[in-house]
């Protein structure tokens, strides 16, 4: 079967045989860090598929293979963004999971030499619940110690706690204010869009996005001493330009753009973004020979790598945004990084077969199969299973 290719469904309800292109894949393996930008990759993680407890109810991390794919970002030269929002934050992975995960990331940093920054939140708190600016504060400064404690980095993710309590932007800027001044080094701030979490809907204190980001950017400018950056996803380009172009100076721009990545980073005359992205779990390997290229000079190389990784961006993260973090997962079990196709809360239900036989499609078009064999193999067990073979 597979020495014909694979039968594909097909969004129209037929199937369609596919076989691997032949494109060869990018290698999985870079000496040092990229030097035109500082990359982090937010990594997924791996779930104990034999655990014995129900995903809705609990779910287990698997250690091995979750820390073994850190080392494969820290390998390629990226920094590893911890216990983030491809980590499935505040969405299957609990509070007493994220500082797990947190102790052993930083541990495992130490151990290679690696980049770590880790989220640090307020998800000890339940947004359903009335709690005060006290608390949020204390939350996060709790998280922020524990974080720093472990050495590693803050990105200071936003609280949908603080979005359910604040009643304007004043009572963001006192909460960013008391926090950040208490941090040891300068932080990254998560401004993460309600196309991936909905509960995060009007932050700042205005739903308007104009307003919104005016918000935010005054409140870097009152702490840019402890601020290395501010990461947005809000998947708008232009605003991006904007708000980077308004930035202090020694304030970074990290895109969180899985849409438009390769312009934002490749940059313009008015400046560029680094990065910190989900996406960059998925598309390591070629997005490091492609920032290989831009650290050259070559920016038509750059772009050449990374136009066909955009439709496979634009795919796994397709509305409901937020589901984007089973295609992250499937990619790496398609690639071999691990030995399952499960997910902590089950996650694994949340896109269609239709959709994941895109991303085979996709990926092998981006030279992202490192075998494209194994991975048809893989995706014909997953097809079997939803009765699709």
């Amino acid at each position: 079967m597979l020495a014909t290719g694979i039968l594909l469904p097909q969004a129209d309800g037929t199937r369609k045989r596919w076989s691997p292109s032949g494109k060869p894949a990018f290698a999985a393996s870079a000496g040092g860090p990229p030097r035109s930008r500082v990359v982090f990759a937010a990594a997924h993680v791996v779930a104990d598929a034999l655990a014995p407890d129900d995903p809705a109810l609990a779910s287990r991390i698997d250690w091995e293979q979750t820390l073994a794919y850190r080392r494969h970002l820290w390998s390629l030269g990226f920094g590893v963004a911890e216990a983030m929002d491809t980590a499935q934050r505040g969405m299957g992975l609990s509070a007493v999971a994220a500082r797990e995960l947190i102790q052993r990331g930083s541990r495992e940093a130490r151990a290679v030499g690696g980049v770590i920054a880790s989220g640090a939140s307020t998800d000890e708190l339940d947004p359903a619940r009335a709690a005060t600016l006290d608390d949020i504060e204390r939350a996060y400064l709790d998280q922020c110690a524990f974080v720093e404690s472990c050495g590693s980095r803050v990105v200071l993710m936003a609280s949908r706690a603080l979005a359910a309590v604040a009643e304007g932007p004043d009572d963001y800027a006192r909460v960013y204010a008391t926090v950040l001044r208490q941090v040891r080094e300068p932080a990254i701030i998560h401004w993460l869009g309600d196309m991936f979490d909905p509960e995060l809907a009007g932050y700042w204190g205005a739903a308007d996005l104009d307003e919104a980001a005016a918000h935010a950017l005054a409140i870097v400018r009152a702490n840019a001493a402890k601020i290395d950056g501010i990461k947005i996803s809000l998947l708008d380009a232009g605003r991006e330009r904007e708000l980077r172009s308004l930035l202090p100076p020694g304030v970074r721009m990290y895109t969180g753009d899985d849409f438009n990545y390769p312009e934002l980073i490749g940059g313009d005359a008015r400046g560029h973004s680094d990065a910190l992205l989900g996406i960059f779990d998925a598309i390591a390997p070629a997005a490091r020979a492609a920032l290989g290229a831009l650290d050259d000079g070559d920016r038509t190389r750059y772009d050449a790598i990374l136009a066909p990784t955009v439709p496979l961006s634009r795919h796994i993260f397709a509305v409901p945004t937020f589901a984007y973090k089973t295609g992250i997962v499937f990619l790496a079990y398609l690639n071999g990084y691990q030995n399952h196709f499960r997910m902590i809360a089950g996650a694994e239900s949340a896109r269609s077969v239709v959709h994941l036989a895109r991303i085979l499609e996709l990926a092998d078009a981006a030279g992202l199969l490192g075998d494209a064999e194994r991975a048809m193999d893989r995706m014909s067990r997953v097809l079997a299973v939803a009765g699709a073979a």
